[in-house]
């Protein structure tokens, strides 16, 4: 008989979650606490971005694969493997607040009519496991089994679907040889595939999921602190890591200097880590997670200080901002580095302007007093400065020429180093970028006279129809030719 599945949290773990089981072909019950919530999501609407998503979860709700509730009582009473998909948010000082997990496992054992099994999801500390087994002994019905196991989730916003579906590498937390066995009925679909399976005990498969995300981290924090090198050296922070991404023991994945890593994950499991790591008296690991954190933070300081410096150096104070999610492909602003940058310079007093393809409406819950606009010229007027915060695809196809008639200023930082150089400085503009030189083919300086473009004239034009084709190689030879001449006549 098919194993029936109860997602507990239908949040963007959870969600996802289920309805990625519905597709490998279970019947699965999603619950949460949240009446709201649980009634989008039952008429197949996702409160959030991410791609394919709301195609899956609709169409499984239609058929009547995928049901939604409130009630962990008819989840009990319904599954054979129920997964713990709720949140874990920093407490005060960084570590995880179990407090959902608990109430979760209150509900639901008590309730539980036949032997089950119960799969973490949720990013915990290490050791988390191992009370809640103790937990799950006391609240159990006499003459009911059951048994825990820890199935680190490895989702990536923007690819959450794909990841489910196909994941990369399965986990199995497992103390019991049933669990093993239940898991690889779960997961038969992409083991079939040929996904790779870890079995290994509960803390371990907990570390895993928090060392992946630490190690992500770590990486771009050096990257990073590499950039801050190469701007003090006249180094090219990217060169660099394409160099070092040939070399395939590092890899150039999260070797992207810039404005560093955000979101709901990395900060949080980074943080978190560090409060376990003291607890369990671990301090230099402490120290060197602090670190990876302090870095990625000093690079926020950084693009708000040479904004600042930029704006108090012209007199000006009207700053253009492109992109407020945390990263592409997505509407999260949790701990956004892009949205920090906006809220920080706002409070200093500036004039702040924000264009993002899905993120407006939730960072305006929590930064109103943020002007949004309804696009990316629409950001931009009468801007004394741009930021590139978020590295959106079509932010590459932005027009430099079109912009420069909407901007008044005509300086512009790519905090993500995205964006191809060569159409900005050709337009004009000052074009800057974090751990690298680009050389502007114009003078800093502010225009004077110009007159703005009205509001309705945003519009046309945004978009570059063609790109400037290369020179031919013959063309390039001899353009450095004749500089070679040059400055050989030049010395003697």
């Amino acid at each position: 008989m098919m194993l029936r599945i109860s997602v507990i949290g239908t949040g963007y773990l959870g969600a996802t979650h289920a309805a990625g089981m519905a597709e490998l072909g279970f019947d699965v019950l999603g619950v949460d606490n949240n009446p709201a919530k649980a009634a989008a999501l039952s008429a197949g609407r996702v409160p959030f971005h991410e791609p394919g998503l709301p195609e899956l979860l609709a169409g499984h709700v239609r058929s009547g694969r995928l049901r939604f509730g409130t009630s962990l009582v008819a989840a009990a009473r319904f599954a054979d493997v129920h997964f713990l998909c709720v949140g874990t948010p920093p407490g005060p000082n960084g570590a995880a607040d179990l407090s959902q997990l608990h109430s979760a496992l209150e509900g639901l054992v008590p309730h539980l009519t036949r032997n089950c099994l119960i799969v973490g999801k949720s990013t915990v500390p290490v050791g988390t496991a191992e009370a809640l087994t103790a937990r799950i002994a006391e609240l159990a019905p006499a003459g009911i089994s059951v048994d825990l196991a820890w199935n680190p989730e490895f989702l990536r916003e923007g690819h959450a679907v794909r990841d489910t579906l196909s994941p990369n590498r399965l986990v199995f937390g497992v103390t019991t040889p049933d669990a093993e066995w239940a898991l690889r009925q779960v997961y038969a679909t992409p083991i079939a595939a040929g996904a790779p399976v870890v079995i290994t005990n509960l803390p371990t498969a907990e570390l895993i999921k928090v060392s992946a995300n630490a190690f992500l981290a770590t990486k771009i924090s050096f990257i990073n602190a590499m950039a801050e090198l190469c701007e003090l050296t006249g180094a090219d922070v990217t060169l660099l890591a394409d160099a070092l991404g040939h070399d395939d023991r590092i890899g150039r994945k999260f070797l992207g200097a810039g404005l560093g890593y955000g979101g709901g994950c990395l900060p949080k499991d980074v943080r978190a880590l560090i409060a376990r790591a003291g607890e369990l008296g671990a301090a230099e690991t402490v120290d060197f997670l602090r670190d990876i954190d302090t870095i990625n933070l000093r690079r926020r300081e950084r693009v708000v200080r040479e904004t600042l410096d930029l704006l108090h150096a012209t007199g000006s104070h009207r700053v253009g901002i492109l992109g407020i999610a945390f990263k592409p492909l997505s509407d999260d602003v949790r701990d956004s580095p892009a949205l920090d940058v906006a809220i920080r310079l706002q409070a200093a007093g500036v004039q702040v302007t924000a264009f993002d393809p899905a993120a407006t409406a939730p960072a305006r819950a929590i930064a109103p007093q943020l002007v949004y606009a309804a696009t990316a010229a629409a950001a931009l007027h009468e801007a004394d400065v741009v930021l590139h915060l978020t590295e959106w695809s079509e932010f590459r196809d932005l027009d430099p020429a079109f912009l420069r008639t909407v901007a008044r200023g005509r300086t512009l930082i790519d905090a993500r180093n995205a964006l191809d150089p060569e159409p900005w400085l050709a337009a004009g503009w000052d074009f800057r970028a974090l751990g690298r030189l680009v050389e502007s083919r114009n003078p800093v300086e502010r225009p004077a006279s110009r007159a703005p473009a009205p509001p309705e004239a945003l519009r046309p034009g945004l978009l570059r129809n063609a790109r400037r084709a290369p020179e031919a190689p013959a063309a390039l030879a001899d353009s450095a030719l004749t500089r070679l001449r040059a400055r050989v006549r030049r010395s003697a």
